[in-house]
């Protein structure tokens, strides 16, 4: 089987509250997607929001359905997006190919097309990121590359968080039902992403952590404002953070993730922020 799947069910912070630190990372932490020569997937049941990855080496990988979905085709009521982090890649489209270098993008919107992953050398295969979610309408498949972005500049040097966000799947850039996505770097000697903490009661967001020095990780923080937790996130590995929790990591050094989000709007700056101070 080249292609895989788990299932994780919404819980609520009330039940949080009990956990031990291998039940909060059994729930949220999502660190084996990316997996040579297999396309594997995390299949949430907030926002039934679903994150995976592609590794293709010599052959392609196809975008097959799995169970959960309960349709014969995997995109036949979703929107997938797809971000490469490896080595340049190819995703085709019923006829169309589109050709993917590092960081670059690619949204496909609701179809009953056949979908493959490539890699353009086996030896240094593509590493494709990829969200789903539930669409109500088919919007045009479309290429997002670095120079198509809408690039915000934040954070400083003097509060340790200086940072590039590439939006890339979002409204203003391209058309989509409820998917967005984006890519943030944060510059050498910054280390926190996400700064102040913030909280989307309307909708959920996933952090992918990437490109991370060997021996490096990110303790990421999630939970109610009042009452955080923490998880240690290694390189490749995503977390998942459902409405009630706020978001926000610190690395060991600098480094890059990809957030994706879904939810009742498409509002960017719908968001709660909680500033240091009042963290606890």
């Amino acid at each position: 089987m080249t292609t895989g799947y788990e299932v994780r069910y919404a819980v609520g912070q009330r039940e949080v509250k009990a956990y031990d630190t291998e039940q909060l990372r059994q729930e949220f932490l999502a660190d084996n997607i990316m997996q040579p020569g297999k396309v594997y997937w995390v299949y949430s049941h907030y926002e039934r929001f679903m994150l995976g990855g592609a590794v293709p080496l010599a052959k392609a990988l196809m975008l097959d359905t799995i169970e959960p979905l309960k349709s014969d085709a995997f995109l036949a009521r979703r929107e997938l997006g797809i971000i490469n982090i490896g080595g340049d890649g190819v995703v085709t489209v019923g006829e169309q190919q589109f050709e993917l270098k590092k960081e670059e993008a690619l949204y496909v919107g609701q179809t009953r097309e056949p979908v493959s992953f490539n890699s353009v050398d086996s030896a240094n295969p593509a590493k494709f990121y990829l969200n789903s979610t539930p669409a109500h309408h088919a919007f045009p498949h479309k290429k997002i590359g670095k120079q198509d972005a809408n690039v915000l500049h934040m954070g400083s040097q003097q509060t340790s968080n200086e940072r590039d966000i590439n939006q890339l799947i979002i409204h203003g850039v391209v058309e989509t039902c409820q998917l967005q996505m984006g890519l943030t770097r944060l510059n050498q000697g910054s280390v926190w992403n996400t700064m102040p903490a913030h909280q989307h009661d309307r909708r959920n967001e996933v952090y992918f952590y990437f490109d991370m020095e060997a021996g490096q990780a990110v303790s990421h923080f999630m939970g109610e404002p009042k009452e955080t937790r923490h998880i240690w996130v290694n390189n490749e590995s995503a977390v998942l953070s459902p409405p009630w929790s706020i978001h926000c990591g610190v690395g060991t050094s600098n480094y890059a993730f990809i957030w994706g989000m879904a939810g009742e709007n498409l509002d960017y700056d719908d968001m709660d922020k909680y500033p240091p101070d009042q963290l606890r």
